[in-house]
């Protein structure tokens, strides 16, 4: 499965700034026909992202569609729209439940991924079968809709549980978690900071809103050569001791800590991938 460190989004009526954030370095680009587009525009923008999916040049980098929520008078024509685009992948806003799925893949007739998007209180009191639904390549959570329906700020304290929540979630179903953008562009010690928290909590990369933002981000989501060198240092001395418990640099290595090595090594070699 693809592995995005960073993914960011571009109003899908845009098409002027498609080609930079291709060229921005972010592992996928999602072609935003949701929040990015006022209401007079979706129609439009709609057919502007459908005609460059289904023209654009061969890439690395994945690129897909985010719909209208199932709410909105948009989409049913999204979805509609979607059977026949080129999309990498389908985000899906507003998740509330896992069966939903299985009619968004009946209705594009073909298996490709989905990215629900968690931000609302009914989306995360069900996150755990969300993430583990047919299809589901990973959850981002939606941090500004939910701060707005619960009513919390948007700090890091108030939202950590619902971080939390969905970290654990996509762990136990084996998909990818990415955190939500960042609200600020230019604030390069601010974006560093909370990646690196998201990070340490579970998270497997983070959206962006601005292409400048994917560097970094990518550094943060990127094992270094020290962290693998770590990694492998642990896991030799774990096998050395047949499984069992062992000792390198006066620190006790156990299975648990020889599983978070091998899930380095793990990312490191996707990446290389």
């Amino acid at each position: 499965m693809d592995q995005f460190r960073s993914l960011l989004f571009t109003p899908a009526s845009r098409p002027d700034r498609f080609e930079s954030a291709l060229a921005s370095g972010a592992d996928a680009v999602c072609l935003d026909l949701e929040d990015a587009v006022a209401p007079p525009d979706k129609a439009s923008a709609r057919t502007t992202a459908l005609d460059y999916l289904a023209t654009r040049p061969p890439s690395a980098v994945k690129v897909g569609l985010r719909l209208n929520g199932r709410a909105s008078g948009w989409f049913d024509d999204d979805l509609k729209a979607a059977a026949g685009a080129r999309a990498d992948f389908f985000m899906i806003p507003k998740a509330a439940g896992a069966r939903e799925f299985a009619m968004l893949q009946r209705a594009i007739g073909e298996a490709r991924p989905f990215w629900p998007l968690v931000e609302t209180a009914e989306g995360l009191m069900n996150c755990w079968e969300i993430a583990a639904a047919p299809a589901v390549a990973g959850v981002l959570f939606g941090a500004f809709d939910f701060s707005a329906e619960v009513g919390c700020d948007m700090s890091w304290e108030p939202l950590l549980f619902a971080r939390s929540q969905i970290a654990a979630a996509c762990a136990r179903a084996g998909v990818q978690a990415l955190d939500a953008p960042p609200a600020a562009i230019g604030e390069p010690e601010v974006l560093a900071a909370e990646t690196d928290r998201a990070r340490r909590l579970g998270f497997t990369g983070r959206a962006c809103i601005h292409p400048a933002q994917a560097a970094p981000i990518n550094t943060a989501y990127t094992p270094s050569a020290a962290e693998v060198a770590k990694a492998q240092a642990v896991i030799a001395a774990f096998d050395a001791a047949a499984g069992g418990p062992a000792l390198l640099n006066g620190k006790l290595i156990e299975l648990p800590v020889a599983r978070a090595a091998r899930r380095i090594l793990e990312r490191a070699r996707g990446l290389d991938g």
